[in-house]
């Protein structure tokens, strides 16, 4: 067993340079925890921000990540055996107690999701925060198999929203999503949405409009506090509109709900942290296995290493990816199946 690790370690509020790769004793096993070797990590905007310093409740130093995959190193529960895959969301990984950018991450019982599968670390590792974030954004908007309604989906090219255009292309429902980038309009196509639109921050209504004349049935709002008064303009009178994004931040300033939200409309929002544990099981099992059968496919942008993690939170800060960021904690990278440790 090993008695030291590799951290990314957030050492103050700052740019991409304040993550500084450190050797870490690996922490023991305590009543209640239990000790995951990480095989990779997805890279999330919140993380971003808690980087910038913008969560004030996070203390620093502190290793981030509010998601991981890997398997069971040290246990305390019988039922998480040595060996087992697992993935951990949420729960305040990253925030109160250290996450997912170590070789090693000491973690709540019931925070580990067991899982069965042979896909690839790097695949595996993308799925846990951004799937179940999509499904669970989906179901608060009541999308369903054989739905014929129309989902419009802002932030398309958002790693959530890749995943939340595959998971609704399969249900068969009609899509269309937005991107400010020409260059990832295709992205969008290959993953099966029905109609892309360029959002350039002007005329969206009069886009949407043009395909669908009396807009759209729901809104996924991903970018959030920028976009969500015109979402509400956007969705046809009486639709709804769920915000599962922040990607424009967290606050909506000066927000007024009756002169803001048309009669009949409806505003919901979805977080993951709802899905952690047990709660998330059976979903993540579920999409895993799609994945597995090529029902659903996963973009991932690219792969760092840890020692890359500098790098990795500048292409996210600069907005050059399409799809998920992940990130492998050994120096090999391997991208063997995920049942091997």
């Amino acid at each position: 067993m090993d008695t030291t690790m590799r951290a990314a370690v957030c050492t103050r509020p700052g740019g991409p340079e304040v993550l500084e790769l450190r050797d870490l004793p690996v922490p023991p096993v305590r009543p209640g925890w239990s000790l995951v070797r990480v095989h990779g990590a997805g890279l999330n905007r919140s993380e971003l921000r808690t980087r910038q310093g913008h969560s004030p409740a996070v203390t620093f130093p502190r290793v981030l990540g509010i998601e991981c995959v890997g398997t069971v190193a040290a246990t305390t529960d019988p039922e998480l055996p040595v060996g087992q895959t697992v993935a951990a969301v949420m729960g305040e990984m990253g925030r109160a107690f250290d996450g997912g950018y170590a070789q090693y991450a000491l973690l709540p019982n019931p925070l580990l999701i067991p899982l069965t599968t042979t896909l690839p670390w790097e695949v595996l590792a993308a799925l846990p925060e951004t799937y179940l974030t999509a499904q669970g954004a989906l179901d608060t908007l009541d999308v369903g198999a054989g739905d014929p309604g129309r989902l419009l989906i802002r932030g398309g090219t958002s790693s959530v929203g890749l995943a939340a255009a595959s998971l609704a292309s399969a249900l068969g429902v009609v899509t269309a999503a937005t991107t400010r980038s020409k260059e990832k309009a295709d992205a969008l196509t290959a993953i099966g949405v029905d109609h892309v639109l360029l959002d350039d921050g002007e005329n969206l209504a009069d886009r949407v409009r043009e395909i669908w004349p009396d807009g759209p049935d729901r809104v996924l709002d991903l970018v959030g506090t920028s976009t969500v008064i015109d979402s509400l303009r956007v969705v046809r009178i009486g639709g709804t509109v769920c915000v599962a994004g922040s990607l424009s931040g967290w606050l909506l300033p000066r927000f007024e709900p009756i002169a803001m939200i048309p009669p009949g409309t409806k505003l919901t929002a979805f977080h993951s942290d709802s899905v952690k544990g047990a709660a998330g099981a059976p979903v993540l099992q579920r999409i895993v296995d799609q994945v597995q059968a090529g029902v659903l496919r996963p973009t991932v942008d690219r792969v760092f290493g840890l020692g890359d993690i500098v790098q990795a939170h500048r292409h996210m800060e600069n907005d050059q990816a399409v799809g998920k960021l992940v990130v492998l904690p050994w120096p090999d990278r391997s991208t063997g199946p995920a049942t091997e440790s």
